[in-house]
C-alpha cells in the first residue's frame, strides 16, 4: 500500500539492470550478483519549509487514519507519540526530567540505542500463540535473536543504567522459568521448538545480572520467588549436569565439554568443526562459579539459612583459583586448565576471558598479578574499538575476519575484536589505577563508533588490525551495554 499527497508522481519505467554486484556479499563469501527490477519512479516538487510524507505499507489495507486526506496528520501524531516516549527514556535513565540530551548527548544517545533491543517473546499457548510477560533481549541486528548469555551480560547495561527495573524484572524471572537440569536456555529458537541449553556460562550470568539489580532496586521479593531455584541450579552444578559440566570435587572448580558442543561465550562452530571448545575448566567461567556462590552465601545468611554449603565451596574455589590459573612464565592467567579432563594440560594462549575474570572475582586475584595480566593485555589485545579474542603472536592468530561462512567463524574468536570486552577492560583498569581521563580516552573511540557504522549503535566486532573496521552486526546488545555501563562509571 502506497499513500502520497496530491503533489507527487509516479512514473513507470519497467527497467531491469543485469548483473548488479553486491560488494558487501562478496566479502562475505555469499552469492553476490543479481538482477534488479525497477518498477518507476516517484517525483515529489517540495517547496522551501514543505513537509511531504510518503507512507509505505505491506498491508493489504492501512488504517483509517492513514487515508490520502489524512496521513500527513497521522504521520505527525506518530511523531509527537515517539518523541514523548524518548523523554520518557531518557527521564527514566536518568532519574528525573531535566535536559540529559544537553548535559551528556553520549549518555542519552546510548539510553536510546539500549531501547532497541529490549522486546517482548511470543509464546504459544495450545495451538494459539499469544503475548507473554515475557521480556528479553534481541542479541544483535540484522542476524540474532534472543540468547540467554548475551541477555544477562546485556541486563546491566541495557536495563538496570537506564533505570528499567520493571523490565529487568521480568526477564530475569522469565529466563528462571525456563530453568531446566540447572541451566538456563542458552536459546529460544524461533519457529517453537523447544529451548536450547548449550551453555556453561549463560545460567552464572544470571546470577551476575540478579545482584546487580538487587542492588539498584532493592527488590528482594524477587529473590524471595528465585531463591529455590537457584539454590537448585547449585546442586545440580555440583552433582553435574548436561555437556560434561560439573565440579571437581579436589579443587571446586566447574568443568564441562563434551564433543562436538561448544559451551562458552566463545562459540563459533563450523559444521562438526568446533573452532574454540575451551573444554576443561575455563577461567571466566570459574570467576562466574564463585561469584554465583557468594551471591548464594550472602542471599541464605539474609534469610537466617544454613549457608554452610556455599560458603564451603566458595572458599575451596578461592584456595585453588589462583594457583590454578596463573601463568607465570608468561606473566598472565591460563585461558583453560585440565584441558579436555587431562589434570596439567593448560591453555596458555593470551586471551580476553582473564579480564572477565578479574572483573567479576577480584578477591580470586592478587594485586601484582591482576597489574601484570593487565599490562599484557594492554599490550597485545587491547584495540581502538575493544579488545581481541586472541593475542596476534599465537599461530593460531586471524588477523582478518571477513570471507566466506567457514573462514568468518574460523576468526570469530581467534583474533576478530569485541566491543563488549571494553566494560571488564574498564572495571579492572578502574580498580587498579581509579584513573577516570584515561578511561575517556579508552572509550573515545568506541564514543565515536555511534556515528560511524549503524548510526546511534555499537557494532558486533571489528577486524583485528587496523583501521579496525567494524564487521558482523550492525547493531549489538551486549556492545552498547558494555559502553554505557563504562560511560557511566566515568
Amino acid at each position: 500500500m502506497l499513500v502520497l499527497g496530491p503533489s507527487a508522481h509516479f512514473t513507470l519505467t519497467g527497467d531491469w539492470f543485469w548483473g548488479v554486484k553486491h560488494r558487501r556479499d562478496t566479502e562475505r563469501g555469499l552469492p553476490d550478483v543479481e538482477d534488479v527490477y525497477q518498477p518507476g519512479m516517484f517525483r515529489i516538487q517540495i517547496q522551501p519549509g514543505e513537509r511531504v510524507t510518503i507512507v509505505l505499507s505491506a498491508e493489504a489495507a492501512l488504517p483509517s487514519e492513514f487515508g490520502s486526506s489524512g496521513h500527513e496528520v497521522a504521520v505527525e501524531q506518530a511523531w509527537v507519540r515517539h518523541q514523548q516516549r524518548v523523554q520518557q527514556l531518557l527521564a527514566t535513565a536518568h532519574h528525573d526530567q531535566d535536559g540529559l540530551s544537553e548535559r551528556d548527548p553520549v549518555l542519552a544517545r546510548l539510553v536510546l540505542a539500549a531501547d532497541q533491543f529490549i522486546v517482548a517473546r511470543p509464546v504459544r499457548t495450545g495451538d494459539s500463540q499469544s503475548e507473554s510477560e515475557l521480556k528479553t533481549i534481541i542479541a544483535g541486528y540484522p542476524w540474532f535473536a534472543d540468547w540467554g548469555r548475551d541477555s544477562m551480560i546485556s541486563v546491566p547495561g541495557l536495563l538496570i543504567c537506564t533505570g528499567r527495573y520493571q523490565e529487568a524484572r521480568d526477564l530475569l524471572k522469565a529466563f528462571a522459568s525456563y530453568t531446566h537440569g540447572g541451566l538456563i536456555p542458552n536459546r529460544f529458537p524461533d519457529s517453537g521448538e523447544a529451548p536450547e541449553y548449550n551453555t556453561i556460562d549463560g545460567t552464572l550470568w544470571m546470577f551476575h545480572a540478579l545482584d546487580r539489580y538487587l542492588k539498584a532496586s532493592g527488590d528482594w521479593s524477587l529473590l524471595n520467588e528465585l531463591f529455590l531455584t537457584l539454590s537448585d541450579i547449585i546442586d545440580r552444578h555440583v552433582e553435574g549436569t548436561i555437556y560434561g559440566i560439573g565440579v571437581d570435587p579436589a579443587d571446586g572448580l566447574l568443568h564441562g565439554g563434551t564433543a562436538g558442543v561448544q559451551l562458552t561465550w566463545m562459540d563459533a562452530k563450523v559444521g562438526d568443526w568446533v573452532v574454540t571448545p575451551r573444554h576443561g575448566k575455563p577461567i571466566e567461567v570459574n570467576a562466574l562459579w564463585y561469584y554465583a556462590l557468594s551471591c548464594m552465601e550472602t542471599w541464605a545468611e539474609r534469610y537466617g539459612l544454613d549457608a554452610s554449603k556455599f560458603s564451603q565451596l566458595r572458599a575451596q574455589v578461592r584456595a585453588h583459583f589462583s594457583k590454578r590459573f596463573w601463568y607465570e612464565e608468561g606473566g598472565y592467567f591460563y585461558d583453560v586448565v585440565d584441558v579436555e579432563g587431562v589434570a596439567g594440560q593448560n591453555d596458555a594462549s593470551l586471551r580476553p576471558n582473564q579480564v572477565i575474570a578479574a572483573s567479576l572475582a577480584p578477591a580470586l586475584l592478587t594485586g601484582e598479578h591482576t597489574r601484570r595480566m593487565l599490562d599484557k593485555v594492554t599490550a597485545s589485545l587491547l584495540t581502538p574499538l575493544g579488545l581481541r579474542s586472541l593475542s596476534p603472536d599465537d599461530p593460531a592468530y586471524c588477523a582478518h575476519y571477513n570471507g566466506n561462512a567457514q573462514q568468518r567463524d574460523g576468526a570469530y574468536h581467534r583474533g576478530t575484536v569485541w566491543q563488549w570486552l571494553i566494560g571488564p577492560y574498564v572495571d579492572v583498569h578502574l580498580s587498579l589505577n581509579n584513573d577516570r581521563a584515561a578511561i575517556r580516552t579508552v572509550l573515545e573511540p568506541l564514543v565515536q563508533h555511534l556515528w560511524d557504522a549503524c548510526l546511534g549503535s555499537i557494532s558486533e566486532i571489528a577486524e583485528p588490525e587496523p583501521p579496525f573496521t567494524q564487521v558482523g552486526c550492525y547493531a549489538q546488545a551486549w556492545s552498547v551495554a558494555e559502553v554505557l555501563r563504562s560511560w557511566q562509571l566515568v
